[in-house]
């Protein structure tokens, strides 16, 4: 292990000779409806044999009054201390090449320092594109693909991404102030959000995981294998489906969620003006707002 002169990270060996390597950030602690997102990042540390690279420095960016550490108790004896920290690993996808995950708790604290020290770690890296995930929910039903949104710093980035593209101010996460570091550094930093049906909100959502996972790849041309994730979502969907067909009113909002998304994506169907209607920004918003105050409560 290597600490880089007074800078807050320490490297595991030294900071290897990568091929443009894509950087996908995912931190918890901020918005992740159903944890999709976590899913995901998780998914891509498995499917890329990500190792250790960078551990950044806790008493730097972690309040640890707010985020403690975990203490192994064995047979009386406390063995050891774990300590959540920021982290850099490095794999490979399904085809060789090499990929970077920023993962672990979101800072608690000088989160433009933090962002600036990743953008440089990134540069001498080699990064060329910065990807962050996250979820939130959204009045979409489960029987239709999980749709998503984009965010960039870069509007010639947000304007060629073929995504929804919203107009709101709402609360910023670490990514948001990554997208903005990494931009400055001449990376093309780009964030991608699930729409979770808001039912589902507080349950696993894997079929938003493989959609993220999916379009991460899409966009910076990397190969990784979302089956497993399929297939999970596949289950849940059969489970879904039973639960709502048991229950009328289930089923007529799941209509009524149909009809908004097909209008939505083309395909009116027999839908009548005063049908229903598609969320507005507002109401977005309102839903992302009470998903946050609902988390911080544990309700």
């Amino acid at each position: 292990m290597t600490q880089s002169g007074a800078s807050p990270y320490t490297v595991h060996g030294e900071l290897p000779l990568l091929d443009s390597p894509t950087l996908i950030i995912m931190m918890s602690g901020w918005i992740d409806a159903s944890g999709a997102a976590a899913g995901a990042m998780q998914h891509l540390v498995n499917a890329t044999a990500s190792r250790d690279l960078i551990h950044f420095d806790g008493d730097t960016f972690v309040d640890y009054r707010a985020r403690r550490p975990l203490m192994e108790l064995r047979e009386g004896v406390n063995t050891r201390i774990v300590w959540s920290v920021p982290e850099m690993r490095v794999g490979t996808d399904d085809d060789g090449r090499d990929v970077l995950l920023l993962t672990g708790p979101e800072p608690d604290m000088a989160w433009r320092h933090f962002a600036n020290t990743v953008a440089t770690l990134a540069t001498q890296l080699g990064v060329k594109t910065a990807i962050g995930m996250g979820a939130y929910p959204f009045g979409a039903p489960h029987t239709r693909p999980v749709g998503l949104s984009a965010t960039s710093p870069d509007p010639a980035v947000a304007e060629r991404l073929s995504l929804t593209r919203s107009t709101v101010d709402v609360p910023a996460g670490v990514e948001a102030i990554l997208e903005h570091s990494l931009t400055d550094a001449g990376i093309t930093a780009i964030g991608l959000w699930a729409q979770i049906p808001h039912y589902v909100a507080t349950m696993a959502y894997p079929a938003a995981s493989a959609a993220l996972v999916e379009a991460a790849c899409l966009e910076a041309g990397l190969t990784i294998d979302t089956s497993a994730l399929r297939k999970e979502s596949g289950v849940q969907r059969e489970r879904l489906d039973q639960l709502v067909a048991g229950n009328p009113e289930h089923a007529e909002m799941l209509g009524k969620l149909e009809i908004a998304y097909d209008a939505e994506h083309g395909s009116f169907g027999s839908m009548k003006p005063d049908d229903t209607a598609i969320p507005t920004v507002d109401e977005i918003a309102a839903q992302v707002e009470q998903f946050l105050r609902d988390q911080q409560t544990g309700g």
